[in-house]
């Protein structure tokens, strides 16, 4: 949870972070389409910048839309920097914006749909879009959520995380270290859990599944989870809207038959669902991180 600063949050080698956070401070106060076009020039900077990411981001696309036109995944390129950015940049309104202030500009279009059938507890599905914490932060509002989170090195970061997503209804936020016995007691409650199981994570719990037709090792947490507590699928996206129109959550409807007696199909459905989100909005995904960084045994690197 969201702790008081203390000397740790005050070193000399924070300043920096300190500095960024007062940047995102002062930028907080103005109306979204400028704070979205401020985010969209550093991205579209950024973009043109060679190096590492640019790179990730490039081999990402080619290996996920190998059919798609150069000139169009290097568009997408570019605009997954300037989502990304509008993202960061924005964070400074769930960090000090009024609820009021998100709930206009983070909306929910089915509100209705959130619980599933209602009965069952619930698994709110949430692949790593830009919105992803737009959308967790709004759905705080409403009722008691639990997550997971992985703490920062970066103490400063950490705490300003967890500030974050604790301002509203206090949540249930499981560091990862915790291992899976917090969540279960968290969906027996039940609360609603709010997971993004859709990054590499290395071997250990994984299984190999595709991923647009590319071998990804990819979390094999949620069947099982979802067997061991009786829990419906009920994925949650965030979309990004244009200019100021801010952010909007939908809810799809709870997966049948899910979990089944094969954790790897199930697995692969999810990251089928999730392709599918993807191919409406590209440039939304987190294309910055090394989806397939784990390869199976005797493959090379695709990032080299």
């Amino acid at each position: 949870m969201s702790r008081a600063p203390s000397s740790t949050l005050i070193r000399p080698a924070l300043l920096p972070v300190w500095l960024g956070v007062a940047a995102l401070w002062l930028l907080h106060w103005l109306p979204l389409p400028l704070q979205a076009a401020a985010g969209n020039a550093l991205g579209w900077l950024l973009a043109q910048v060679p190096g590492k990411r640019r790179h990730v981001v490039a081999t990402n696309l080619a290996l996920c839309f190998p059919d798609t036109p150069g000139p169009v995944r290097e568009r997408w390129l570019r605009q997954t920097f300037q989502a990304s950015m509008r993202a960061v940049l924005e964070h400074g309104l769930l960090w000090w914006g009024s609820e009021a202030r998100l709930r206009r500009l983070i909306r929910i279009d089915n509100p209705e749909a959130a619980l599933g059938d209602g009965v069952r507890p619930v698994i709110w599905l949430a692949p790593h879009f830009v919105g992803l914490d737009m959308g967790g932060v709004r759905l705080s509002m409403d009722r008691q959520v639990a997550s997971m989170y992985a703490p920062s090195k970066n103490p400063a970061s950490d705490w300003l995380m967890l500030r974050g997503r604790s301002r509203f209804r206090k949540p249930v936020l499981v560091a990862k270290s915790d291992g899976i016995k917090p969540v279960l007691k968290a969906l027996k409650t039940p609360l609603p859990f709010y997971y993004l199981p859709d990054q590499d994570q290395g071997r250990l719990n994984a299984v190999f599944v595709p991923f647009f037709g590319v071998s990804a090792a990819t979390l094999s947490a949620l069947p099982r989870l979802a067997k061991l507590t009786g829990a419906q699928v009920v994925p949650a996206i965030t979309r990004q809207l244009p200019g100021g129109e801010g952010y909007a959550v939908r809810f799809y409807p709870p997966w049948e038959r899910f979990p089944s007696d094969d954790v790897e199909a199930d697995v692969a459905r999810m990251n089928a669902f999730i392709e599918e989100r993807i191919r409406e909005m590209p440039p939304q995904y987190l294309w910055l991180h090394r989806r397939f960084k784990t390869r199976p045994e005797g493959e090379a690197s695709l990032y080299e």
